[in-house]
């Protein structure tokens, strides 16, 4: 069902500023018309039947009252009667005037008086000539009008305070103004960007439509989170994302560049491996040899680097088969050794012999490499120490080998430890450090199914640990 918003009517100059007002106010005012309207609609509603009432009693009394006078015989001693006075006896007894004496006289029998407006009514016994007089309850009457007016709007007013007392002090207040403060201090919340007190709490939460429009207004609240979060959520992937783009456009570039190098150096690397295995074929001193041979691994190794650099360029399927972690640790450190900064830090192999994984063993030392090259690069220069241990792990599928790579120095920044294995981020802003190496460590692991991370550990220092299956 579509819900339906009404048209809105133009409220006029007094009923937009009746809508200005607070709400405490807009209550008042519906008050105070409420007792008038009460007041007015009792006034003009009751008070005209019962004046007719009263007025048809009265004119009966005193129809009561002039048979009494008519009569020759004096009114009877009853309780209540003493209010008409009823007096007879002689003209001066009753203090008559000269023009009432008069008259009576010359109308014996007759009542003097008018009924609607004169106090005492008169008259004179034809038969004993004495005069009678009685009071005439008109003052009764009008005093008890009043009496029922004042008391109606007494008890009126007292019921319009007590009932704003009520609202005032429990209704309005408990299901009313509580509500309101409560959506208010959450909305304020939600412009302030306090969290935890930008939605209401169940307690505030009735069946009412108030209620109902506090539970829409969390609904909402909490939607609007949501989306600011997807939405924080994309912005960061797309940043991510342009980024990576800068990095791939910085990548294409160097594997292109990297792809031209690679076979600039091909021929010279192929006719130094030649030259290298026809002096192998005639040298039979050891020690030569043992300089050959080393030699051509180092050569074997510039082919190696020279394939990696056209990995930037192209995909190449690789071999693997199993391969024993520990003298390729041992190779890797050899490979440094060509750099005199290799001598300044103690190089320790804890691998165990049995530390088989499935890898490719050229791709893999290319790992080792980069891996011990950036621990020698952050150990100190006085006292470095490098340590590479080794450790077997169950997992899902077959059993796996934890290899961590632990230096003694500064450890790397908590800043960039999230994007330690993203292209070009290296702390070391000199011609060694191009951010690359361990952007392409991840690369070659992720292709033999393993993972690598890095942290820094307890006492100090960096660790890469890298995660790799053993043959299946």
């Amino acid at each position: 069902m579509r819900f339906r918003v009404p048209e809105a009517r133009n409220p006029g100059y007094l009923g937009k500023r009746f809508g200005d007002l607070k709400v405490r106010f807009k209550l008042i005012v519906l008050h105070n018309t409420f007792f008038l309207v009460l007041t007015s609609s009792v006034y003009f509603t009751v008070f005209p039947l019962l004046e007719q009432r009263v007025s048809g009693a009265r004119s009966r009394e005193i129809s009561l009252i002039q048979q009494a006078l008519l009569s020759e015989s004096p009114l009877p001693r009853l309780p209540g009667l003493e209010i008409y006075s009823f007096e007879e006896g002689g003209a001066e007894a009753l203090a008559l005037s000269s023009d009432l004496h008069v008259w009576l006289d010359q109308n014996p029998g007759r009542i003097r008086g008018d009924a609607a407006t004169d106090e005492f009514l008169y008259r004179k016994s034809p038969t004993s000539g004495v005069y009678r007089r009685i009071r005439l309850p008109n003052e009764y009457y009008r005093q008890a009008l009043q009496l029922v007016r004042w008391a109606l709007f007494l008890v009126l007013g007292v019921i319009y305070v007590l009932a704003v007392l009520l609202l005032e002090l429990v209704i309005m207040p408990l299901y009313v103004y509580r509500p309101l403060r409560a959506m208010l201090q959450a909305d304020y919340s939600v412009m302030a960007r306090d969290s935890p007190n930008e939605i209401i709490p169940e307690d505030f939460l009735s069946d009412d439509e108030i209620g109902q429009i506090m539970r829409s207004r969390n609904s909402t609240v909490q939607l609007l989170r949501r989306r600011e979060e997807e939405l924080e959520k994309a912005l960061t992937r797309l940043e991510t994302a342009k980024r990576s783009m800068v990095d791939q456009d910085r990548l294409a570039s160097l594997g292109q560049l990297s792809a031209g190098v690679a076979h600039e150096l091909n021929t010279p690397v192929a006719v130094l491996q030649g030259s290298i295995e026809k002096l192998l074929e005639t040298i039979e001193a050891p020690q030569a040899r043992a300089r050959l041979e080393r030699m051509q691994r180092v050569a074997a190794r510039l082919r190696s680097i020279s394939e990696g650099l056209l990995d930037f360029a192209r995909v190449r399927k690789q071999k693997n088969e199993p391969v024993s972690i520990r003298p390729l640790v041992d190779e890797a450190w050899a490979l440094l050794a060509l750099d005199d900064n290799s001598n300044a830090a103690a190089f320790v192999n804890e691998v165990p012999a049995n530390c088989i994984v499935n890898g490719n063993p050229d791709r893999l030392i290319q790992v080792f490499v980069n891996i011990l090259r950036n621990a020698l690069q952050a150990a100190p220069a006085s006292n470095g120490q490098i340590r590479v241990s080794a450790t077997p792990f169950p997992a899902t599928a077959g059993r796996w080998w934890s290899i961590a790579v632990d230096d003694n120095g500064p450890g790397i920044p908590e800043h960039v430890l999230p994007e330690i294995f993203d292209a070009f981020i290296t702390t070391r802003l000199d011609s060694r450090g191009t951010g690359l190496g361990l952007t392409v460590s991840e690369g070659i692991i992720q292709q033999h199914g393993g993972t690598i991370s890095a942290s820094n550990s307890k006492g100090g220092g960096a660790r890469i640990e890298i995660r790799l299956p053993e043959p299946g």
